[in-house]
C-alpha cells in the first residue's frame, strides 16, 4: 500500500510542477500545458509500465490518475488566469472521476493487502476458533485450463481417461487439522478392482485462495500397501484449496478437493 501511494503522489506532484512551469514560467496556456504535460505522461509512463509491469489494474490506475492531474491543473489554472472562476459542471465532472479513481485505488489495495488491523476489527465480525474470516481476495486463479484451448482438451483427455482407469482414492486428516500444528494427511488408493495401488507417487499442493505465498508443496510415503501419509503443517486457518497427482507409471490421476483448517 505504501509503494502504491508513494508512486501515486509523487507522479501527481510531478504533473502539478510540471504544469506550474509551462504556464508562470514559459507563459503557456493552461489547456496547452495540460495538453503536453498529459501526453508525455503517457509517453513516459506506458514504457516505464511495460517494462516493469506492475498488473493491469495498477497500470489503469496510475495512468488514470495521473491524466486526471493535468486534466484538473489546466481547468483550475485556467479559470484562475481567466478571472471568472470554474463553471460548476466541469467540476463536478472532474470531481466524480477524482472520487472513482481514489476509490478505485482503495479497492485494490484492500483486495490485495487487505484491511488494516483497526478496520477489520470494527467492520469484520469476531472469527470463532473454527473459522478464520479475511478481507484478502487479489482473484488470482491457480488453474484456468480454458485460458489455451490445446491446454484444456488435453486436460479433458486425462479426465475421460482417470474415469476409465477408474482408481479409487480416499483422502482425509487423521484428526482435526489446525493451523501451524502438524497433521498427518492420509490417502489411500485402490485399483477399480478394489486392489490396493502400491508403488505410486503422490505428490500436490495445498493452495490458498487468497494468496499464492502461502501454498504448502507436499509428497506422500507408502507407509503400507496403497496408504500413504505424510505430516503437513498449513500456516493459516481458513479454506484451502486441494490439487494432487497420483503417478503410477505412465499413469497420472488428479485429485481436486477443499480442505478446512481450524484455529486454536
Amino acid at each position: 500500500m505504501n509503494d502504491l501511494l508513494i508512486s501515486l503522489a509523487v507522479g501527481v506532484g510531478l504533473i502539478v510542477l510540471a504544469n506550474l512551469a509551462l504556464v508562470r514560467l514559459l507563459r503557456t496556456s493552461a489547456k496547452q500545458a495540460a495538453a503536453v504535460v498529459a501526453l508525455v505522461t503517457v509517453g513516459v509512463y506506458v514504457p516505464y509500465a511495460i517494462l516493469t509491469w506492475p498488473g493491469g489494474d495498477l497500470f489503469a490506475m496510475h495512468l488514470a490518475i495521473y491524466l486526471l492531474a493535468s486534466l484538473a491543473c489546466g481547468m483550475l489554472l485556467g479559470a484562475r488566469s481567466s478571472g471568472q472562476g470554474m463553471h460548476w459542471g466541469p467540476a463536478v465532472i472532474s470531481g466524480f472521476f477524482i472520487v472513482l479513481a481514489v476509490l478505485g485505488a482503495m479497492f485494490i489495495v484492500v483486495a490485495e493487502r487487505g484491511l488494516s488491523p483497526a478496520l477489520q476489527r470494527s467492520l469484520l465480525p469476531d472469527a470463532d476458533n473454527r473459522h478464520a474470516v479475511t478481507s484478502v481476495f487479489p482473484g488470482v486463479i491457480s488453474h484456468d485450463f480454458q485460458q489455451k484451448e490445446e491446454l484444456y482438451n488435453q486436460y479433458l483427455q486425462q479426465v475421460e481417461r482417470q474415469r476409465q482407469r477408474g482408481w479409487q482414492v480416499e483422502k482425509g486428516w487423521l484428526g482435526d487439522p489446525i493451523a501451524n500444528e502438524p497433521t498427518v494427511f492420509r490417502v489411500v488408493v485402490r485399483t477399480r478392482e478394489g486392489e490396493p495401488l502400491v508403488g505410486a507417487t503422490i505428490a500436490g499442493q495445498f493452495l490458498r485462495p487468497t494468496t499464492s505465498t502461502l501454498d504448502v508443496d507436499f509428497t506422500l510415503v507408502e507407509t503400507s500397501a496403497g496408504v500413504y501419509e505424510s505430516k503437513l503443517t498449513l500456516p493459516a486457518a481458513g479454506h484451502w484449496d486441494l490439487v494432487m497427482h497420483i503417478r503410477k507409471g505412465e499413469d497420472v490421476h488428479e485429485v481436486r478437493a477443499n480442505a478446512r483448517i481450524y484455529d486454536r
